[in-house]
């Protein structure tokens, strides 16, 4: 399929994870990409990666930290001055952050995870919707999470970002569609993803794989997803096949978040 032949789809978290592999699946169908992260070493494998399966892709490269206005700001506008236009936005720039009981949770590490999951995703959305408002077009997925429609215990900073992201999908949906706009998101579960290892690692460096094992056995299908699996429905959600989806949060969890 060729469903993004000559559009240009933006995509935040490009280094690794869930935004390369949203970035691999949609060069293999024709993009133009503009890829942020704030780590220029992840950008540089994404990049990589792309040219091996896309070797004609157009590329622009851009580190960012997403909870930082003025740098949000500018990633929409070096995509704009370099490729005119803005198809698509994959809004999925997160962390995880430390584990901790609410009550032993630091004001500070709280206020760190909230200003990348929520405010950069509020950021995002603030510069991008504005671009396809003046089209009169676009499509955009945030990502939220399984976390974001139901409790995650030790985790007080991601569960109320990621909730933040729901309400602000919904809420710019609502707004959004009768310019021409479809914003959703998605709702991923365990995805075995450099952040769920690192999750793995804060509850048992030495047997994290192991720890892993048990983490996956409650969810009906008893594994963990592949980043590509996520790839795949973010494209789909990106394309005008979608278009129609709006104001929506789509879990991809194996039926984790419908068993409890």
């Amino acid at each position: 399929m060729n469903r993004f032949e000559e559009k240009v789809v933006l995509i935040t978290g490009a280094g690794s994870g869930l935004g390369q592999a949203a970035a691999l699946q949609v060069a293999k169908e024709g993009a133009k990409l503009s890829l942020v992260d704030l780590n220029e070493k992840g950008l540089e494998d994404t990049k990589a990666k792309i040219l091996e399966v896309a070797p004609k892709a157009e590329i622009l490269l851009i580190t960012a930290n997403v909870a930082d206005e003025q740098a949000v700001q500018n990633y929409v506008n070096k995509t704009v001055e370099t490729f005119g236009k803005i198809d698509g936005f994959f809004n999925n720039a997160g962390i995880e952050g430390k584990q901790n009981l609410t009550e032993d949770f630091g004001s500070d590490e709280f206020e760190k995870v909230v200003s990348i999951n929520l405010n950069g995703v509020f950021y995002g959305l603030k510069y991008v919707l504005k671009v396809m408002k003046e089209q009169g077009y676009g499509s955009v997925v945030n990502t939220a999470s399984v976390g974001g429609i139901r409790g995650v215990g030790n985790q007080s900073g991601y569960a109320a970002s990621k909730h933040g992201v729901v309400g602000l999908t919904r809420n710019s949906g609502i707004e959004y569609g009768q310019f021409g706009v479809s914003i959703k998101a998605i709702a991923p579960g365990a995805i075995m993803t450099p952040m769920v290892e690192g999750s793995l690692k804060q509850i048992d460096p030495e047997n994290w794989e192991e720890v892993g094992k048990q983490f996956v056995q409650p969810n009906p299908m008893k594994r963990f997803g592949k980043p590509e699996e996520v790839g795949y429905l973010v494209a789909f959600l990106l394309s005008d096949q979608a278009n129609f989806i709006n104001a929506a949060v789509i879990p991809i969890d194996g039926g984790q978040s419908y068993k409890y």
